[in-house]
Protein backbone atom coordinates (compact mmCIF):
# COMPACT_ATOMS: atom_id res chain seq x y z
CA UNK A 1 0.00 0.00 0.00
CA UNK A 2 1.31 3.48 -1.11
CA UNK A 3 1.98 5.78 1.84
CA UNK A 4 1.16 9.27 1.92
CA UNK A 5 3.90 10.49 0.76
CA UNK A 6 4.10 8.31 -2.40
CA UNK A 7 0.69 9.52 -3.26
CA UNK A 8 1.53 13.08 -2.73
CA UNK A 9 4.45 12.54 -5.36
CA UNK A 10 2.72 10.51 -7.56
CA UNK A 11 -0.58 13.35 -7.99
CA UNK A 12 2.74 15.99 -8.07
CA UNK A 13 4.21 14.31 -11.26
CA UNK A 14 0.61 14.18 -12.77
CA UNK A 15 -0.40 17.65 -11.57
CA UNK A 16 2.89 18.86 -13.89
CA UNK A 17 2.13 16.70 -16.92
CA UNK A 18 -1.29 17.63 -17.27
CA UNK A 19 -0.67 21.59 -16.69
CA UNK A 20 2.39 21.18 -19.09
CA UNK A 21 -0.15 19.32 -21.63
CA UNK A 22 -2.60 22.30 -21.37
CA UNK A 23 -0.41 25.46 -22.18
CA UNK A 24 -0.98 26.74 -17.76
CA UNK A 25 3.43 25.15 -17.64
CA UNK A 26 5.63 25.57 -20.28
CA UNK A 27 9.46 24.94 -20.01
CA UNK A 28 9.32 26.97 -16.76
CA UNK A 29 6.59 26.68 -13.88
CA UNK A 30 5.96 24.75 -10.95
CA UNK A 31 3.80 23.20 -8.76
CA UNK A 32 4.62 21.76 -5.46
CA UNK A 33 3.07 19.73 -2.36
CA UNK A 34 2.94 20.13 1.25
CA UNK A 35 5.05 17.00 2.74
CA UNK A 36 2.39 15.09 3.93
CA UNK A 37 5.00 13.15 6.88
CA UNK A 38 6.04 16.94 7.61
CA UNK A 39 4.32 20.23 7.38
CA UNK A 40 7.83 22.43 7.74
CA UNK A 41 8.74 21.04 4.40
CA UNK A 42 7.66 21.25 0.74
CA UNK A 43 7.83 18.43 -2.43
CA UNK A 44 8.94 19.92 -5.48
CA UNK A 45 11.11 18.51 -8.51
CA UNK A 46 14.57 19.76 -9.37
CA UNK A 47 14.59 22.59 -11.97
CA UNK A 48 13.54 20.36 -14.76
CA UNK A 49 10.89 21.23 -17.71
CA UNK A 50 7.43 20.50 -16.21
CA UNK A 51 5.67 18.02 -18.74
CA UNK A 52 8.85 15.62 -18.25
CA UNK A 53 8.95 15.61 -14.57
CA UNK A 54 9.13 11.84 -13.42
CA UNK A 55 8.61 10.82 -9.66
CA UNK A 56 12.72 10.67 -8.99
CA UNK A 57 12.64 14.45 -9.74
CA UNK A 58 11.33 15.78 -6.35
CA UNK A 59 13.66 17.10 -3.87
CA UNK A 60 12.08 18.01 -0.26
CA UNK A 61 12.87 21.52 0.90
CA UNK A 62 12.30 23.26 4.32
CA UNK A 63 10.09 26.59 3.81
CA UNK A 64 12.84 28.80 3.88
CA UNK A 65 14.21 27.04 0.34
CA UNK A 66 17.03 24.62 2.10
CA UNK A 67 16.90 21.45 0.78
CA UNK A 68 15.72 18.84 3.31
CA UNK A 69 17.39 15.63 1.95
CA UNK A 70 20.75 15.22 0.89
CA UNK A 71 20.55 15.68 -3.40
CA UNK A 72 22.72 17.49 -5.96
CA UNK A 73 19.81 18.50 -7.73
CA UNK A 74 19.61 21.74 -9.19
CA UNK A 75 16.60 23.59 -7.68
CA UNK A 76 14.04 26.51 -9.42
CA UNK A 77 15.37 29.75 -8.14
CA UNK A 78 11.92 30.53 -7.63
CA UNK A 79 11.29 28.03 -4.81
CA UNK A 80 11.10 30.82 -2.34
CA UNK A 81 7.15 31.53 -3.33
CA UNK A 82 6.16 28.43 -2.29
CA UNK A 83 8.41 28.21 0.80
CA UNK A 84 6.91 31.76 1.98
CA UNK A 85 2.98 30.54 1.36
CA UNK A 86 3.36 27.45 3.06
CA UNK A 87 4.45 29.49 6.24
CA UNK A 88 1.85 31.28 7.19
CA UNK A 89 -0.98 29.64 5.01
CA UNK A 90 -1.02 26.40 6.89
CA UNK A 91 -4.67 25.70 4.86
CA UNK A 92 -3.13 25.66 1.63
CA UNK A 93 -1.38 21.96 0.39
CA UNK A 94 -0.29 22.64 -3.46
CA UNK A 95 0.88 25.76 -4.75
CA UNK A 96 1.73 26.55 -8.81
CA UNK A 97 4.12 29.63 -10.10
CA UNK A 98 3.37 29.98 -13.99
CA UNK A 99 3.58 32.17 -16.52
CA UNK A 100 0.33 31.37 -18.54
CA UNK A 101 0.24 33.67 -21.10
CA UNK A 102 -3.57 34.65 -20.80
CA UNK A 103 -3.50 36.20 -17.74
CA UNK A 104 -0.61 37.77 -18.29
CA UNK A 105 -1.89 40.85 -19.34
CA UNK A 106 -4.10 41.26 -16.43
CA UNK A 107 -0.86 41.51 -14.52
CA UNK A 108 0.10 44.65 -16.72
CA UNK A 109 -2.80 46.74 -17.28
CA UNK A 110 -3.50 49.76 -15.23
CA UNK A 111 -7.27 49.69 -16.03
CA UNK A 112 -9.08 46.52 -15.96
CA UNK A 113 -8.49 43.60 -13.48
CA UNK A 114 -8.91 40.04 -13.76
CA UNK A 115 -12.45 38.78 -12.06
CA UNK A 116 -14.32 36.04 -12.05
CA UNK A 117 -16.69 35.74 -15.26
CA UNK A 118 -17.21 32.58 -15.30
CA UNK A 119 -18.55 29.29 -12.75
CA UNK A 120 -15.10 27.61 -13.13
CA UNK A 121 -13.50 30.81 -11.81
CA UNK A 122 -14.97 31.78 -8.99
CA UNK A 123 -12.03 31.79 -6.52
CA UNK A 124 -10.73 34.31 -8.91
CA UNK A 125 -13.23 36.81 -6.84
CA UNK A 126 -14.16 40.28 -7.75
CA UNK A 127 -10.62 41.62 -8.44
CA UNK A 128 -7.29 38.87 -8.73
CA UNK A 129 -4.57 40.80 -6.55
CA UNK A 130 -1.73 42.14 -9.05
CA UNK A 131 2.07 41.59 -6.78
CA UNK A 132 4.59 44.48 -8.18
CA UNK A 133 8.26 43.26 -7.09
CA UNK A 134 9.51 46.70 -7.33
CA UNK A 135 6.90 48.62 -4.42
CA UNK A 136 9.57 46.66 -2.31
CA UNK A 137 12.60 45.66 -3.98
CA UNK A 138 12.74 48.48 -6.77
CA UNK A 139 13.21 48.38 -10.80
CA UNK A 140 16.29 46.89 -10.64
CA UNK A 141 15.43 43.07 -10.53
CA UNK A 142 15.12 40.53 -13.05
CA UNK A 143 11.22 40.26 -11.86
CA UNK A 144 12.05 36.57 -10.08
CA UNK A 145 11.42 35.63 -6.68
CA UNK A 146 15.00 35.22 -5.83
CA UNK A 147 14.54 34.87 -1.71
CA UNK A 148 12.30 34.59 0.94
CA UNK A 149 11.61 38.25 1.80
CA UNK A 150 10.46 38.59 -1.85
CA UNK A 151 8.47 35.18 -1.23
CA UNK A 152 6.97 36.83 1.91
CA UNK A 153 6.03 40.06 0.15
CA UNK A 154 4.20 38.04 -2.34
CA UNK A 155 2.69 36.03 0.40
CA UNK A 156 1.35 38.95 1.59
CA UNK A 157 -0.08 40.27 -1.37
CA UNK A 158 -1.80 36.92 -2.06
CA UNK A 159 -3.68 37.49 1.57
CA UNK A 160 -6.20 35.08 2.28
CA UNK A 161 -7.07 34.46 -1.56
CA UNK A 162 -6.20 31.46 -3.96
CA UNK A 163 -4.56 34.10 -6.38
CA UNK A 164 -1.80 36.42 -6.92
CA UNK A 165 -1.05 37.86 -10.05
CA UNK A 166 2.87 38.75 -10.77
CA UNK A 167 3.61 41.80 -12.68
CA UNK A 168 5.12 41.03 -15.80
CA UNK A 169 5.73 37.63 -14.72
CA UNK A 170 2.61 35.74 -14.55
CA UNK A 171 0.88 34.24 -11.47
CA UNK A 172 1.11 32.03 -8.09
CA UNK A 173 -2.12 30.22 -7.65
CA UNK A 174 -2.85 27.98 -4.46
CA UNK A 175 -5.22 25.39 -3.06
CA UNK A 176 -5.84 22.86 -0.65
CA UNK A 177 -6.21 19.50 -2.50
CA UNK A 178 -3.86 18.92 -5.59
CA UNK A 179 -6.67 17.84 -8.11
CA UNK A 180 -8.29 21.14 -7.15
CA UNK A 181 -5.21 23.18 -7.81
CA UNK A 182 -5.10 21.64 -11.58
CA UNK A 183 -9.03 22.41 -12.37
CA UNK A 184 -8.55 26.15 -11.05
CA UNK A 185 -5.55 26.86 -12.72
CA UNK A 186 -7.44 25.48 -15.91
CA UNK A 187 -10.21 27.96 -14.71
CA UNK A 188 -8.26 30.51 -14.50
CA UNK A 189 -7.23 30.60 -17.85
CA UNK A 190 -10.25 30.07 -19.57
CA UNK A 191 -11.54 32.81 -17.64
CA UNK A 192 -8.98 35.43 -18.60
CA UNK A 193 -9.86 33.97 -22.19
CA UNK A 194 -13.56 34.69 -21.78
CA UNK A 195 -13.16 38.15 -20.12
CA UNK A 196 -10.86 39.96 -22.84
CA UNK A 197 -13.31 38.67 -25.37
CA UNK A 198 -16.44 39.65 -23.97
CA UNK A 199 -14.11 43.28 -23.56
CA UNK A 200 -14.38 42.96 -27.43
CA UNK A 201 -17.95 43.63 -27.14
CA UNK A 202 -17.86 45.87 -25.13
CA UNK A 203 -20.00 46.30 -21.36
CA UNK A 204 -19.89 42.76 -19.75
CA UNK A 205 -21.49 40.92 -17.04
CA UNK A 206 -18.86 39.41 -13.80
CA UNK A 207 -19.87 37.04 -11.32
CA UNK A 208 -21.78 38.46 -8.31
CA UNK A 209 -20.60 38.69 -4.59
CA UNK A 210 -22.58 36.05 -3.67
CA UNK A 211 -21.95 33.67 -6.45
CA UNK A 212 -18.47 34.02 -5.38
CA UNK A 213 -18.71 34.48 -1.31
CA UNK A 214 -17.51 31.76 0.82
CA UNK A 215 -21.41 30.04 1.02
CA UNK A 216 -21.14 29.63 -2.83
CA UNK A 217 -17.67 28.02 -3.03
CA UNK A 218 -18.09 25.17 0.01
CA UNK A 219 -14.63 23.93 1.69
CA UNK A 220 -13.19 20.91 0.30
CA UNK A 221 -14.44 17.75 1.74
CA UNK A 222 -13.04 15.20 -0.35
CA UNK A 223 -13.04 15.22 -4.37
CA UNK A 224 -16.49 14.09 -5.15
CA UNK A 225 -16.49 12.54 -8.44
CA UNK A 226 -12.70 12.62 -10.19
CA UNK A 227 -13.94 13.81 -13.65
CA UNK A 228 -11.75 16.64 -14.08
CA UNK A 229 -8.74 14.54 -12.53
CA UNK A 230 -9.23 11.68 -14.98
CA UNK A 231 -10.41 13.71 -17.86
CA UNK A 232 -6.67 15.85 -17.82
CA UNK A 233 -5.06 13.05 -17.48
CA UNK A 234 -6.24 11.27 -20.17
CA UNK A 235 -5.51 14.24 -22.25
CA UNK A 236 -2.48 14.16 -21.17
CA UNK A 237 -2.17 10.55 -21.87
CA UNK A 238 -1.06 9.81 -18.41
CA UNK A 239 -3.99 6.79 -18.42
Amino acid sequence: MKNLRDIAIEELVIANRILGHEGILDAYGHISVRNPDNPSQYLLSRARSPEVIEAGDICNYSHDGTPADSSDSIPYIERYIHGAIYEVRPDITAICHNHTLSILPFGISKNVALKAVIHTARFLGTSAPVWDIAEEFGSDTDLLVRNMAQGRSLARSMGKGSIALMRGHGSVVASNDMASLVTMCIGMDRNAKVQREAMMFGEYRSLEEGEISASAIPAQKGRGDNRAWEYFQRRAGII
